[in-house]
């Protein structure tokens, strides 16, 4: 048995071409980008990520996913939106999978690249190239838990998508997911105009263009040095606190990713993964809360970092 007969779909479906130039050239980027498997399958990259995942979603600890996938003692459909490459489910559920019913669902090309990783690593899993909301090949209240690990925010809308998605869920089922959270103001006006001056490249040109960012990054985390903001800076957005001065940059002036672990391509990616897609939306912990609650979701647990906000909800009715 398999998800998709599970769900009752016979057939492969790919997405509808009507969709906006923006969700069109966020399709593309992400194609490109998940297709540099060598800029995000080392241990290093890999292990930090693992250890974000449950850190936002399960309490840094194992056994809280474990009793979610136990609950009812029954095999759970797990609906991955956006799966890219099948980087965070490999990294989160693993081979837990195997134990139940994986469908992944993106809308670029990197879901022939999710179907090989799952391959290489013994996991089971089915993958549909669709876009989130042409879904109407899932049946509505069908699905145990959706996964939603980054991607809402490079949708048309989240506000939206959140609201489409849920319909798919069974009374009870669970929404996972991640979104970006509102940075402070000077970045958050860098990070757009940097966005721009590189939406007229391609991806490969756009790849080669952030290298020289990547690396005053990597200059800066080599600084090692630490400035204390002594008061909030209000009119910036900047709050006080003491920072290296590495980070300072990153939270309040523009998005320099640094981990003296990751070589200058594995930060490029991160960072690519940031400037690249035109749909790149950023919301408040508030916003989050209250389109959970208009869409019939009791918020069992939310995660609040400067980067973004975690959220594992459960559909009331």
């Amino acid at each position: 048995m398999s998800a998709i007969k599970l769900l009752g779909i016979n057939k492969v479906i790919s997405y509808d071409i009507n969709i906006s130039s923006k969700q069109k050239q966020t399709e593309a980027a992400f194609s490109f980008k998940w297709a540099k498997r060598n800029t995000y399958e080392s241990e290093a990259v890999t292990k930090a990520a693992t250890k974000w995942l449950f850190e936002r979603y399960s309490n840094g600890d194992p056994k809280e996913l474990d009793c979610l996938l136990n609950e009812n003692n029954t095999k759970k459909i797990i609906l991955d939106i956006g799966c890219g490459s099948g980087y965070s489910s490999l990294a989160y559920f693993g081979n837990r999978l195997n134990d139940h019913f994986y469908l992944g669902i993106d809308i670029s090309d990197a879901v022939s690249v999710a179907a090989s990783r799952f391959k290489e690593q013994g996991v089971k899993g089915e993958f549909i190239k669709s876009d989130l909301f042409k879904l109407d090949f899932i049946p509505d209240f069908s699905v145990d838990i959706i996964f939603s690990e980054g991607v809402l925010h490079h949708t048309d809308s989240v506000h939206e998508a959140i609201k489409y998605l849920v319909t798919k869920l069974k009374v009870g089922g669970l929404f996972m997911f991640y979104v970006y959270n509102k940075k402070a103001d000077i970045r958050e006006f860098t990070d757009d105009y940097i966005r721009q001056k590189i939406s007229s490249l391609s991806d490969e040109q756009a790849w080669e263009k952030l290298k020289p960012l990547t690396n005053l990054g990597v200059q800066l985390g080599k600084l090692n040095i630490e400035i204390n903001v002594e008061e909030d800076i209000d009119l910036l957005g900047i709050k006080k606190g003491k920072l290296d001065i590495q980070r300072f940059f990153y939270w309040n002036i523009c998005k320099l990713f640094y981990r003296p672990d990751y070589n200058l391509d594995e930060m490029n990616h991160i960072n690519f993964d940031w400037f690249r897609p035109l749909n790149c939306h950023r919301h408040t912990p508030d916003e989050i809360k209250n389109w959970c609650y208009e869409s019939n979701l009791d918020i069992e647990h939310i995660n609040i970092q400067e980067a973004g906000i975690t959220i594992v909800a459960r559909k009331l009715k």
